[in-house]
């Protein structure tokens, strides 16, 4: 496709040892050329593709030089865009990095729009849909777990999959038409009720693999709402502070010292937790403390994981009791703290109201029992069947909502079929699976959906 030549800063705005310009079209090469100087007289639209120079960038009017550069070009189709582009080095200033851009830009390059650079790579068929949205994925992966599943989906696991699939259905619906158009040939193999039932149960077993590895997908991706809720001065700041292995929450010996919901990301055993330390639970005449409170059952209510946390020196009140039923149905893991003092609590009526929920204790002022409630949390959302790197994984949201709809025209078609439904009339459910699995890929989408979604990028991305 010809497009406008675009160029951006590439790296994050800032101080750093160097920052990148990117340039990408059919006249990154000449632009850069009008820009660039070399001591050795090179130039930049003869230079072997894929080769890095040192050099000057300079202002082609006022002659002035404007920063000192090593310069790498790409000629298409081998690059990113499958265009020519070029990357400028430079150090790493605001100012600097932002005087090369300009002369980009004013020597017949356009601003990048955001995440326009991995469009490119789309609209120019070196990706589809799904893997370029896992550039995104892997930008933002916060543990090695997601960083693994966004390259194998980067490296078109997932689209080879429902590439598969699709063919699958086309075949199916080619044969049905053959059938429809050409009734008068007994050379011509007939569609059956019973070989349309064999290939969309086929179908129907891969998505709905598919989809039993969403929920472990989408916590890669998104991370995992994890609360902690307890009665004020039991230790659920302690906690916080030593998930994340920084103080981040004020930690006294007086109730209600944390007045707000404090979040920080941390990654346990591969699992991304947003972690959410509440104000403690608690009846308080203190306005402040109240609406923190308030904004505690707030969360609680849109949590993945409930961290409920009780005081192994203190008797259980009417408080405890009422956490407890307010996390009933929710994955919860009761933690009881604080067993370097002497025990009060009574670990029989603990159990009796945890019923099936995991209960590890702890002494988080000595760290003990940190390893085996990480390990709870690990084992609470991946067991050991599902690993990140030989899973085809689905994270999307879109990706899910799609998969989920093709999972009910497949069925319609299984339900239809043994119904003894016409074959010719079950094809428009078959191609409705197909055109639902294309969605995923890009093969058949929205231009306005396109942009919704490369809009999420980083600029220069």
């Amino acid at each position: 496709m010809e497009l406008e030549t675009i160029a951006a800063i590439s790296t994050p705005m800032g101080e750093g040892a160097i920052a990148i310009v990117r340039l990408s079209g059919a006249e990154a090469l000449p632009i850069a050329g009008r820009l660039f100087r070399s001591p050795g007289g090179k130039k930049i639209e003869e230079v072997p593709t894929h080769t890095i120079h040192y050099g000057h960038i300079v202002d082609p009017v006022s002659e002035e030089v404007a920063e000192e550069v090593m310069i790498s070009v790409m000629k298409g189709p081998k690059t990113f865009t499958r265009e020519d582009v070029v990357e400028i080095n430079c150090h790493g200033g605001i100012v600097s990095v932002n005087r090369v851009l300009q002369l980009c830009l004013k020597n017949g390059a356009r601003l990048a729009e955001p995440g326009e650079f991995t469009k490119r790579a789309f609209l120019n068929g070196r990706i589809d849909l799904s893997q370029a949205e896992a550039v995104m994925d892997l930008i933002r992966a916060k543990t090695d777990r997601a960083m693994n599943v966004a390259l194998g989906q980067m490296e078109g696991r997932l689209s080879k999959l429902i590439m598969k699939l699709r063919q699958e259905l086309i075949e199916t619906l080619a044969q049905i038409e053959v059938n429809i158009d050409y009734p008068e040939y007994d050379d011509v193999e007939e569609m059956s009720h019973r070989m349309l039932e064999e290939k969309a149960a086929y179908v129907r077993a891969e998505i709905d693999h598919l989809l039993q590895t969403s929920q472990q997908g989408k916590i890669l991706r998104e991370g995992l709402s994890t609360v902690i809720v307890g009665r004020p001065n039991v230790g659920k700041s302690s906690l916080l502070n030593c998930l994340v292995q920084e103080n981040k929450a004020i930690v006294t010996d007086i109730p209600g010292t944390t007045r707000d919901v404090i979040e920080e990301f941390v990654n346990v055993r591969g699992v991304p937790l947003r972690l959410l330390d509440t104000a403690g639970i608690r009846e308080t005449e203190d306005i402040v403390e109240r609406i923190g409170v308030e904004r505690s059952r707030k969360v609680l209510k849109e949590a993945d994981l409930i961290l409920l946390v009780l005081n192994y020196s203190d008797v259980l009140s009417k408080e405890d009791e009422n956490l407890f039923k307010a996390v009933t149905g929710m994955d919860v893991i009761v933690i009881v703290n604080k067993t370097d003092l002497q025990q009060q609590i009574d670990m029989e009526r603990v159990q009796e109201l945890a019923g099936k929920a995991k209960i590890i204790t702890t002494s988080l002022l000595e760290e003990q029992g940190v390893d085996d409630l990480e390990q709870a949390i690990a084992q609470l959302f991946f067991t050991g069947a599902i690993e990140a790197q030989d899973m085809t994984y689905v994270s999307n949201s879109r990706h899910i909502a799609l998969l989920n709809q093709a999972l009910q025209a497949i069925e319609d078609v299984i339900s239809g079929n043994e119904m003894g439904t016409p074959i010719d009339i079950l094809q428009i459910d078959l191609t409705r699976t197909w055109e639902l699995l294309g969605e995923i890929i890009g093969e058949s989408v929205q231009d306005s959906l396109i942009n919704q979604l490369f809009s999420q990028f980083c600029l220069g991305k």
